[in-house]
């Protein structure tokens, strides 16, 4: 029995706790496609990723858990403990990054923004589509300008939006309870 394109949707939900085996390179590259597809006014492409694997994540957390406190941020031996023992097991980091064309002042900067939101958008729903999870986060020096700089992401030409821990879930998800839309929507009638 296959499942239809709209029940991948309703079931999508956020899983951090992720672990090996990731996707595979093919699989990745129709994770990345998937963000192309995204709408974005003026066909500017402003998303930017980059893929963070194997040691090179335990690394990252090296430089964004030194960074952070370098820059004076709260962080407790027990949430740096945590968040190293949650990395030591993700097999996919995805950076994800916004570029501020400043030539361009026809689109605006939110724009831009809602443009790279949409492209992680569909990339979470691929990653689910292939039977994988994942969970997009603002930790581990996403507001340090060293971090976002060491990944290829200067603070003046992008905004850095976080990233995106992919893997088999470590645990089957459970059902979700989701509000019922009608508490979100209201009809404009034009009176």
């Amino acid at each position: 029995m296959s499942v239809a394109p709209i029940d991948y949707l309703l079931s999508r939900r956020s899983s951090k706790f992720v672990q090996a085996p990731g996707p595979t390179d093919e699989q990745l590259s129709l994770i990345l496609q998937a963000a192309m597809s995204a709408p974005d006014h003026g066909r500017l492409q402003p998303w930017r990723f980059s893929l963070i694997r194997g040691e090179a994540i335990e690394r990252l957390a090296d430089l964004a858990l030194s960074a952070t406190k370098a820059a004076g941020l709260p962080l407790t031996p027990q949430k740096e403990a945590s968040t190293r023992s949650w990395l030591a097991k993700v097999p996919l980091l995805i950076a994800v990054a916004c570029r501020m064309d400043h030539a361009n002042t026809k689109i605006p900067e939110h724009e831009r923004l809602l443009a790279t939101g949409a492209a992680v958008t569909n990339m979470l729903n691929a990653i689910h589509m292939l039977g994988y999870a994942a969970f997009w986060s603002t930790g581990l020096g996403t507001y340090v300008d060293e971090v976002n700089e060491a990944l290829g992401f200067d603070g003046l030409d992008y905004r850095f939006m976080g990233y995106v821990a992919v893997g088999t879930p470590t645990d089957a998800p459970l059902p979700l309870a989701r509000p019922d839309y009608r508490q979100f929507v209201t009809e404009w009638t034009g009176g």
